[in-house]
């Protein structure tokens, strides 16, 4: 009896039936080999009085281990540890061994480009990497008509399974939408609905793209783009960024070298420089495209916050060959919680990526795409942008009129054309790292942690701070500085 004395420990104040915690702690002792096959239990009133329990108490442990195959019992004879089980070698509990629920007992390939940092933004006041300010997000037309979805209309077919390509109703919005801001001729079938760009991304690497396939991106990049190459078991090639953005001719000299499968680019506002692609690269990329034979992945993330003209149209407009997929998502017009994008292509591809969605996510949340919905038939959605356009464009200026006015011996910037974010070198005499970790201990946060391609430079994001919030934010920065 010793054994079951010294192991079982029961804690009344437990949440957990002691019922349930003396069924777990017996089938552990059956597993580590300390009770072996065929072992004979005490009975219960004899364990009962153990314990200190109550001998119902032990007969429904005893019962749940009868259940679940652990036990058997025999009338006249007792309970014993069930004989089929494989003998084990008694192991001692004072060993000291690896927390399964923490380390297991396989062994997986933890690759460097998957772990990037997750930041905390819980604190007063951020320049973060260029996100809309949520404060303003039309959350009660939202939840008003998310209710409506919810409580409204057949629940078979409301709350059922539905198309993998997404809501039809917003597919259908979004086509006119789409057609009408962006100038893309679509129809629903050319639209799957993912939960954001990245989801967009990881279904084109995962259907697309082969281990080995060369994909080439812009140097500076998007980290989260890099990371779903790499994964798929792409050969990742980068080519700079000027002014005008990615060099389309080192693409072509590329392209003449070896089999180009895909090429991403943020033509709108490159990220994270945020400038334009030029027009004539525009055309010129297409015709590579076509010439070459790869796949434009075109990442339009804020497309709707371009401030000094109208938006540039998207490559995806002028794509007459079906070279293009267009990718855009509300989660960076209007609250990063709105996990709800769009991948636009041709109808034989966003089929075959809707049956590869099918295998991983079975469906979005058809709740929440059909409020979308009826916020953009409503035009809600519509005038909270242009809301958010021209509060984002006076947040720009008085951001830029503060940076030059308290940085401007620290840092060296352009007034960006459109956008949330100011793409910012700092000088070279500070350590970036170390100012984001003095600025965080003042309660400002802003990314410190910058690319050897692009030393001392970082995204300083303002679309999401008031002015008197973006005022405290450079103040802080500047007594940092000057220290």
């Amino acid at each position: 009896m010793q054994i079951y004395s010294s192991t079982l420990i029961i804690d009344k104040q437990s949440a957990l039936p002691v019922y349930i915690q003396l069924a777990n702690q017996l089938m552990g002792l059956i597993k580590a080999g300390t009770l072996k096959a065929s072992h004979k239990l005490p009975g219960t009133r004899q364990l009962a009085a153990l314990l200190g329990l109550h001998r119902k108490t032990v007969i429904r442990a005893y019962d749940e281990l009868l259940a679940q195959g652990w036990l058997q019992s025999y009338t006249g004879s007792g309970t014993f540890v069930a004989a089929h089980l494989p003998m084990t070698k008694p192991q001692s509990l004072l060993k000291n061994k690896p927390d399964a629920a923490k380390v297991a007992g396989f062994g997986i390939k933890a690759a460097s480009f998957l772990q990037r940092k997750i930041a905390d933004l819980n604190i007063e006041l951020h320049l973060d990497d260029g996100f809309p300010d949520m404060r303003i997000a039309p959350v009660l037309d939202i939840s008003r008509a998310y209710r409506t979805q919810l409580v409204t209309g057949n629940p078979y077919s409301k709350l059922g399974y539905a198309d993998p390509k997404g809501s039809e109703w917003l597919r259908t919005e979004l086509a006119a939408y789409l057609n009408i801001t962006r100038g893309l001729r679509i129809t629903p079938a050319n639209i799957l609905i993912v939960r954001g760009t990245i989801m967009g991304l990881h279904l084109t690497c995962a259907g697309l793209l082969e281990p080995g396939d060369t994909v080439v991106a812009a140097e500076p990049g998007w980290a989260g783009a890099e990371a779903n190459f790499l994964q798929a078991g792409a050969n990742l090639l980068k080519i700079a960024v000027d002014e005008h953005g990615m060099d389309v001719e080192r693409l072509d000299e590329i392209c003449a070298k070896q089999k180009v499968r895909l090429v991403y680019v943020t033509s709108h506002h490159h990220y994270p420089t945020t400038v334009a692609l030029r027009p004539d690269r525009r055309i010129r990329l297409l015709e590579l495209a076509q010439k070459h034979g790869f796949i434009i992945f075109e990442d339009d993330y804020d497309y709707d916050f371009h401030y000094q003209n109208k938006p540039l149209m998207p490559l995806a407009g002028a794509d007459d060959a079906g070279m293009v997929l267009y990718c855009g998502a509300f989660s960076k017009s209007i609250s990063p919680a709105i996990r709800v994008g769009y991948l636009v292509g041709p109808e034989n591809v966003i089929e075959y990526l809707a049956q590869l969605r099918r295998a991983i996510d079975r469906q979005g949340d058809s709740m929440l795409e059909n409020a979308m919905a009826e916020l953009l038939q409503n035009g809600i959605i519509q005038r909270h942008l242009r809301k958010s356009l021209k509060l984002y464009r006076q947040r720009r200026d008085i951001f830029c009129g503060l940076m030059n006015g308290y940085l401007k011996n620290y840092v060296q910037f352009q007034v960006p054309d459109g956008g949330m974010a100011v793409w910012t070198q700092f000088d070279a005499a500070i350590d970036l790292t170390q100012l984001a970790q003095s600025a965080l201990k003042k309660g400002l946060y802003f990314q410190g942690e910058n690319s050897p391609a692009t030393p001392n430079f970082t995204r300083l994001g303002f679309a999401s701070s008031t002015p008197d919030e973006l005022e405290r934010s450079v103040q802080i920065l500047a007594k940092l500085l000057v220290i």
